[in-house]
């Protein structure tokens, strides 16, 4: 059930619309809104799909669907998983809603954050959510009281892969075959009950995300092409993914539901367990502020509409929502639309022209240890400004941060000359490098990070700078108000990527 205060958040939120949309032209109750998919994948890089040049992965449906889609080709997320998701729900920099990291309780989204499902509810849509959430639990945290009116999940998490035990609105039951499966079989099942109200469903895959299994057939023909046990299991989860979004299709088009849903299909962050397989020729893994560490695909179908292309410009999760609410008419309220930090991309989508070229994309990896933000201002962070990234990738010297296992602590362990870190047994030199203060790259020409170009752009690099002292001065106090730095450090001991 919905909490109080969240309850009264809807009724406010349906008023606002209601009133904001009394006498306007163009928006008309009998006017079809498409339905809406949208499907994330944790921890699958940008280069894992075989169009974009990998070697050894099968992803006929994801090939397809980036031949059908308008293709985001310069869109970037966040460095990990919860930072991702809070941005992507409420178009707002990850830290604002007080997420910086996966631990509790700095994966625990903001109670005052006004989501995507709360919007699209005053718009009609029946809002769903399936797999994996990681923005909290508790009262007034988990999806059912973040506005999704139907969700569905497995018990267990990412620690079980096959027969897992599913929990739909409440109720549980059992499931037959891989967790993915399940999932997917979840997503038709609210498709059918969603019967002829527009609907939006969130679903999360947890694969290719740790611990590592996939079905046996799968992971049989990988480890055949002469790849290790986890390389193996990792491209077959992928695949399995792929597997399931060609059964999601065929399932719309036996619907008649293809031609008028709008599907979208992202990662969450940049490439973990298969980074010394492919890269796509990027710098950087998941947790660094590298070109590989936050550039994710971002594919857009709607048959109906848009006419497949790819578009360039510099994009984000912060985007989707603005995007999403243009789209199905939504009346944001004044007091939340200041605080967006997103641009809608439907200009973009109808090869428009669009007017947010000129914008910058603030970075930080977080993932520090409780206590310690304020040391961490330029620890692993950047900005972006079309296609220029800089960076300053560099450990922080806080005595209490030296204490416990971090993001810091790789790169200290890196500029020492280690070759081994966290995804990579060799290369940890290139992907977990070091920078020397701070550094420009062209990521468009040169995605290896390679050529430092800050001596030829001196005022580019002063101008990003200092915006980037002034987005982190402004954001900081917000972010601490909203527990982004809470918690006992301890926690950082037990973290996993």
């Amino acid at each position: 059930m919905m909490n109080t205060s969240n309850f009264f958040k809807t009724a406010l939120l349906m008023l606002l619309f209601s009133l904001s949309v009394f006498g306007q032209e163009g928006i008309k109750d009998s006017d079809k809104k498409p339905n809406i998919i949208f499907i994330l994948t944790d921890d699958q890089g940008y280069g894992d799909i075989a169009v974009h040049g990998h070697p050894y992965l099968d992803t006929p449906s994801m090939d397809k669907m980036h031949a059908e889609s308008v293709r985001f080709d310069r869109f970037y997320v966040s460095p990990s998983c919860s930072p991702t998701r809070a941005a992507l729900l409420t178009g707002m920099h990850e830290f604002k809603n007080g997420v910086t990291h996966t631990i509790q309780p700095r994966e625990h989204l903001h109670k005052d954050a006004v989501t995507l499902p709360y919007l699209l509810k005053t718009a009609g849509y029946k809002t769903g959510f399936i797999g994996k959430w990681h923005l909290g639990g508790g009262t007034g945290y988990v999806p059912q009281h973040r506005g999704f009116d139907w969700y569905a999940k497995n018990a267990k998490g990412p620690h079980n892969h096959f027969d897992v035990e599913m929990i739909r609105n409440g109720k549980r039951f059992q499931s037959k075959g891989f967790r993915e499966d399940a999932f997917f079989d979840e997503a038709m099942t609210f498709i059918t009950e969603s019967k002829d109200q527009p609907f939006f469903l969130y679903l999360c895959t947890y694969s290719p995300h740790t611990p590592l299994g996939a079905p046996a057939d799968l992971l049989e023909k990988y480890k055949a092409k002469g790849l290790n046990e986890s390389h193996a299991a990792y491209l077959a989860m992928i695949e399995n993914i792929d597997d399931n979004l060609g059964r999601l299709d065929t399932f719309l088009k036996e619907q008649k539901m293809y031609e008028d849903t709008i599907v979208i299909f992202m990662n969450d962050n940049g490439v973990t367990v298969g980074l010394d397989v492919y890269n796509a020729g990027m710098r950087g893994p998941k947790c660094t502020i590298w070109e590989g560490g936050t550039r994710a695909f971002s594919f857009w179908r709607w048959p109906a509409k848009w006419k497949p292309q790819t578009v360039n410009n510099l994009t984000a999760h912060l985007d989707v929502l603005p995007t999403l609410c243009e789209i199905a008419d939504v009346a944001i309220p004044e007091e939340t639309k200041k605080e967006l930090e997103g641009f809608s991309l439907l200009p973009l989508l109808q090869k428009g022209e669009w007017a947010h070229d000129n914008r910058l994309l603030y970075q930080n990896v977080g993932r520090w240890p409780s206590g310690t933000a304020e040391a961490h201002k330029f620890a692993m962070c950047g900005v972006r400004k079309g296609n220029f990234l800089l960076v300053h990738s560099e450990g922080c010297e806080d005595k209490t941060c030296k204490k416990y296992p971090s993001q810091c602590t790789t790169l200290r362990n890196v500029k020492k000359g280690f070759q081994h870190a966290t995804y990579t047994t060799k290369n940890a030199q290139f992907h977990w490098g070091v920078s020397k203060d701070w550094q420009l790259f062209d990521v468009k020409n040169d995605p290896a990070n390679k050529n430092d170009l800050s001596s030829q752009y001196p005022e580019l690099v002063a101008e990003m700078k200092k915006a980037y002292s002034k987005w982190w001065n402004d954001q900081f106090p917000i972010m601490i108000a909203h527990d982004g730095d809470a918690g006992n450090p301890e926690a950082n001991r037990r973290t996993k990527k």
